[in-house]
């Protein structure tokens, strides 16, 4: 593993480390400021931090099921750990200002996950990322509508097959049936049905992004 010493050289090197007054996305004042960017703009060293990184992971953290990084400054990153520890790598976005999980991921029940961010101050994006994880994790034990969808989903993205899609609608039609048997609020239910057969009739009429097309279904279903 890299020395601390040897690590603030390599940050120096590539210019990443910078003196000066800075305030910091978390509102905090800094004499210093790691740009991360310019030292992944040197990939031949930025491997070498990584290494070191992914080497202490080994040593402290045995179990890890999959990685989690933020969205923008994570995701290089992350990716290269998940690369040397070869582990499934995933990364979350801001969306209307909370981190989400779209482009078909998501987290499974009992998942070890690590976060990797690029750089730390408060820690705030990171306990995001926790409370992301919390809400996003799907029981595939668990056989409720929510969850068959999600990997219906799941399924048809990985698998760039539209030929289950009549399977998808199905069962997104039960899982509005059984909601409308729970709630005396039928309007809000069925509007919320017809936003979702609007996305998947559009996605089949037109081609769309499927990644977005599901992200917009999911968020309907679970959420609206």
């Amino acid at each position: 593993m890299l020395s601390h010493k040897k690590s603030l050289n390599i940050l120096k090197k590539t210019n990443a480390l910078l003196d000066g007054h800075f305030v910091l996305s978390s509102g905090l004042h800094s004499s210093k400021y790691i740009q991360c960017a310019k030292l992944l703009s040197y990939p031949h060293l930025a491997k070498n931090i990584c290494l070191s990184l992914s080497n202490k992971i080994k040593k402290n953290y045995q179990k890890i099921d999959l990685i989690l990084s933020p969205a923008l400054g994570g995701i290089i990153i992350g990716y290269e750990i998940g690369k040397l520890l070869k582990k499934e790598t995933i990364f979350c976005e801001r969306v209307k200002g909370s981190f989400k999980l779209r482009r078909g991921f998501n987290i499974k029940r009992q998942s070890r996950v690590l976060i990797i961010e690029d750089v730390i101050t408060t820690g705030k994006s990171s306990l995001e990322c926790v409370k992301l994880i919390k809400e996003a994790v799907i029981d595939v034990n668990n056989p409720n509508l929510i969850n068959v969808i999600s990997n219906l989903m799941e399924f048809i993205v990985r698998n760039k097959n539209n030929t289950n899609l009549n399977l998808l609608q199905n069962t997104i039609e039960l899982f509005f049936f059984q909601e409308l048997k729970k709630t005396n609020n039928k309007s809000k239910i069925s509007l919320n049905y017809s936003k979702v057969l609007e996305s998947l009739n559009s996605f089949r009429k037109y081609n769309i992004d499927m990644n977005n097309t599901f992200y917009e279904i999911k968020e309907n279903i679970v959420h609206g």
